[in-house]
């Protein structure tokens, strides 16, 4: 399926209405980089549920060691009271979620489009679109805003620092609902580094392999030039 096989439309407007200061997060994708999104965002004082493409009894244990104090639950369980949907799915593994399920929410595209080192992805190989525009345009009912892809998962946890720190590390978030993107740079901010605003979704492509950020460490302020570069 191409991207212009898919449904069309602008983006849902994102369920942010009367949400906590920490609101819930449901973190799909138990690998690599789903439990340290879930082991930051609780360090932080956000609530937080973790679900795979099955049942959660398979990733019991790997919550309670990896992610202790992260629940897991059925996708659907877990997405059902979130106010942030973190994806952290493999990437091959995209076309088969039911964008169903996400609508209505607000959706954190963690996700990188990495030919050589994932191989071709037939929805994601048109270089007309970043890959959040392509995961928006799947996921039409939802809000989608990208971040958290362009910074290792090792080092995640490890960069994290305290506001005003001179070593403080700038992370982007890029997406078109400003009331979505402004909750998820809070997030951002809170787990510990500064959030640098990008100008829309299709900004977002700056964040991706090969992007002049991708993978950088720099202060907002050299962020900031990089994406102007």
């Amino acid at each position: 399926m191409g991207v212009d096989d898919l449904a069309r439309a602008d983006p849902a407007p994102a369920a942010t209405v009367n949400l906590p200061s920490r609101p819930r997060l449901a973190v799909l994708g138990a690998g690599h980089t789903g439990p340290v999104i879930a082991r930051v965002a609780m360090a932080a004082g956000y609530p937080v549920t973790i679900a795979a493409s099955g049942d959660p009894v398979n990733i019991a244990l790997i919550a309670d060691v990896l992610a202790p104090g992260a629940e897991a639950r059925w996708a659907a369980d877990a997405v059902a009271d979130a106010g942030i949907v973190v994806l952290a799915i493999p990437l091959h593994r995209f076309p088969s979620l039911d964008p169903d399920l996400l609508a209505d929410r607000l959706v954190v595209d963690t996700m990188n489009y990495w030919p050589p080192v994932d191989g071709v992805q037939a929805m994601f190989d048109d270089p007309r679109y970043g890959s959040s525009e392509i995961v928006q345009r799947r996921l039409a009912r939802s809000t989608v805003v990208k971040t958290l892809n362009h910074i290792g998962y090792h080092e995640l946890e490890d960069d994290r620092r305290p506001p005003g720190a001179p070593d403080r590390r700038a992370l982007g978030v890029a997406g078109d609902d400003g009331a979505a993107v402004r909750i998820v740079a809070d997030l951002i901010e809170r787990i510990g580094y500064d959030a640098v605003r990008l100008d829309g979704l299709r900004a977002g492509r700056l964040l991706q392999p090969g992007g002049p950020v991708f993978g950088v460490p720099l202060g907002s302020t050299g962020f900031a030039r990089a994406l102007a570069g």
